[in-house]
């Protein structure tokens, strides 16, 4: 057997652009934490940890038992399923979408994310990327090729770019702008006037401007959509997804929304990527945007339960935090005497055995927060709780 040394064939220079993702990193220690007895409140993660609507769950249940369903599917998706995505837009966005030609479903917001800097960017180009924000936009950037240009987001301005600052700067190369509102991982939400100037913004300079838009149903009381502005679709597109807003995270559904010439460039690179997705979880999909606003009403209760819990958990801590946040977090600024907010974490994982999110991995402005997830239940909260409550006495 060779040694790996002597392997002969080396991986491609963009494995060297970027390291393997934090939590899969994190989660194997924590697993390793966990095999040697320690019982790890995992408190990082945001990833919806109860189930479906019923109905979803029986409508999986039935279309898998029809024989026709199981093999390879439209690369486009279903007709029923953009129907559903357009409908679940202007219901609750007040926007139109041609579901034959402006919408394509997508396994999860995360592949549109690749798909669409596959379909734009070119080495060379610029990609505008907010600083603090989730780390996929930086890392496919520079697997693609192209160049993260940061733009810092401040608490001052209630985590919204500064475009006026923007406009001073050279934006010649810029081809593509990341937004992501309501905001992970600060919670904070966008207002239309907002919208309306980013818009704007990429208009007067040739940039796309790509909203990701997970998070519209969670703790947010006026969901909002990139595309509802006029005239957004000749300079926009907007991803969403399931997986928090109907609790189908790994079930992979989600789409991306704009002018039909954007959607087929996307078409071009996905339909080169896979082969359609399973017919079942596309019809199952179908029944959790058809469901009403008592769907929404019902999970926010209990993360708003969860959210106080948490609230008492970074008082306890001493943590700054601002009222509201929408989302599946809250993002907190540690005390000015901690050294910094990864040795806080640090110390809750291995003195508590809690793990929160060091809010470094979403830029250097991130560099004195902390994130907690609202995916763990009550009992694990109040337990957390108690354990650094016990901890702060010793």
């Amino acid at each position: 057997m060779k040694n790996e040394h002597n392997l002969q064939i080396q991986a491609a220079n963009r494995t060297t652009l970027v390291d393997e993702y934090y939590f899969s990193t994190k989660l194997q220690e924590i697993q390793q934490m966990r095999q040697s007895g320690k019982d790890i409140i995992n408190l990082g993660i945001g990833s919806p940890d109860q189930a479906p609507h019923p109905e979803v769950i029986k409508s999986l249940e039935h279309s898998a038992w029809q024989n026709e369903n199981h093999g390879y599917q439209s690369y486009k998706g279903t007709d029923a399923l953009r129907d559903a995505f357009a409908s679940w837009y202007f219901r609750y966005f007040g926007v139109v979408l041609n579901p034959g030609n402006e919408i394509l479903p997508l396994m999860g917001s995360k592949e549109g994310i690749m798909h669409i800097s596959m379909a734009f960017l070119d080495p060379g180009d610029e990609v505008l990327i907010p600083n603090p924000g989730y780390p996929t936009y930086w890392s496919v950037t520079k697997i693609v090729g192209a160049t993260p240009v940061y733009y810092e987001l401040d608490a001052s301005l209630n985590w919204l770019p500064d475009l006026d600052t923007l406009e001073q700067s050279d934006l010649s190369k810029v081809k593509l702008m990341w937004i992501n509102y309501p905001h992970m991982p600060s919670g904070a939400t966008a207002t239309r006037e907002f919208f309306e100037a980013v818009i704007a913004f990429g208009k007067r300079h040739n940039i796309l401007i790509c909203n990701d838009n997970p998070y519209a149903f969670i703790l947010n009381a006026a969901p909002m959509s990139l595309l509802s502005v006029d005239g957004s679709k000749e300079i926009a597109l907007e991803l969403n997804s399931l997986s928090k807003s109907h609790n189908m995270p790994g079930w992979r559904m989600g789409m991306v929304a704009g002018h039909s010439h954007y959607i087929q460039q996307i078409l071009k690179i996905k339909s080169n990527m896979d082969s359609g997705m399973f017919r079942p979880l596309q019809d199952a999909a179908v029944t959790a945007l058809q469901l009403n606003e008592e769907w929404y009403q019902h999970i926010n209760k209990t993360y708003l339960e969860r959210k106080i819990i948490v609230h008492q958990l970074f008082d306890a801590l001493k943590c700054s935090y601002q009222v509201p946040q929408s989302g599946l977090f809250v993002w907190a600024k540690v005390p000015d005497d901690i050294l910094s907010a990864v040795e806080l974490a640090d110390t809750l994982l291995y003195n508590t055995h809690i793990f929160v999110t060091p809010g470094f991995i979403f830029g250097s402005k991130g560099d004195r927060y902390l994130r907690i997830s609202l995916c763990a239940d009550k009992s694990r909260l109040e337990q957390a709780l108690e354990r650094i409550n016990n901890q702060l006495k010793n």
